[in-house]
């Protein structure tokens, strides 16, 4: 727990008090991260856990503000667990987790891409402090396209035919939103691919399902939840 840059000697009481709570907060919930991630390792391959051990798992991740709601995290766990070829998830958080327990531990390659090595390390370490293997974590940086950004994958270490993909990234204010996973990763993408989009009815999330339909005739299915609505796609060569 300790930080040792931090000035503790430079603060006031109150404050002192106030950061050893927080501190005190992180650790309880790095304690909860593990316990609730070695329940899930115990489960037989290929069981999805249920919404209240998802629940628990979202709490303990403590950026409930930020992740994803139980409804997409289950879709996400039933992706992991059945999945039978390479993930692909752009964006990281709670769900790289997932794919790690679910599917990177029974050897299926799970690549993720995220443009913040802030955040980046973030996540290495919560695999890392929670013993979560098969997750490959690459920084990728956005950058421009032919009218849109994306991220810039580092395509000599990526597997070949990803069969599925958890697109939750870049972030929506990106220009183009989420729409270059297709332009960018199309080669590398098998046909029957399935293709998760959370934030599926937003103004950006919209407008991405839109001109893959129109550009790549892609099968969408809306999934409504009490918070928002996600899509399970279907990608076709």
């Amino acid at each position: 727990m300790a930080n040792h840059n931090i000035n503790w000697a430079a603060m006031t009481p109150r404050a002192l008090t106030t950061r050893l709570k927080i501190l005190t907060i992180q650790h309880l919930h790095q304690l909860a991260l593990r316990r609730i991630t070695r329940t899930i390792k115990a489960l037989p391959p290929q069981t999805i856990p249920d919404r209240e051990l998802l629940s628990a798992l979202r709490r303990a991740w403590g950026n409930e503000g930020y992740s994803a709601d139980v409804d997409y995290l289950a879709e996400v766990a039933k992706m992991a667990a059945g999945a039978c070829g390479p993930v692909l998830e752009c964006g990281t958080g709670l769900t790289t987790l997932i794919l790690g327990l679910l599917a990177g531990r029974r050897g299926i390659h799970v690549t993720a891409l995220e443009h913040l090595p802030e955040w980046h390390a973030t996540i290495a370490n919560a695999l890392n402090a929670c013993r979560i293997s098969g997750v490959h974590i690459h920084i990728a940086a956005l950058r421009d396209y032919e009218g849109f950004a994306w991220y810039d994958p580092p395509f000599h270490r990526l597997p070949n035919g990803f069969a599925h993909v958890v697109c939750d990234g870049p972030p929506e204010v990106t220009a183009g939103g989420r729409f270059g996973l297709l332009p960018v990763m199309y080669e590398h993408l098998i046909n029957g691919a399935t293709i998760l989009l959370d934030d599926a009815t937003t103004a950006i999330g919209s407008a991405t399902l839109s001109r893959w339909q129109k550009e790549w005739g892609l099968a969408v299915d809306l999934k409504h939840t009490s918070e928002g609505i996600y899509a399970v796609a279907k990608f076709h060569k």
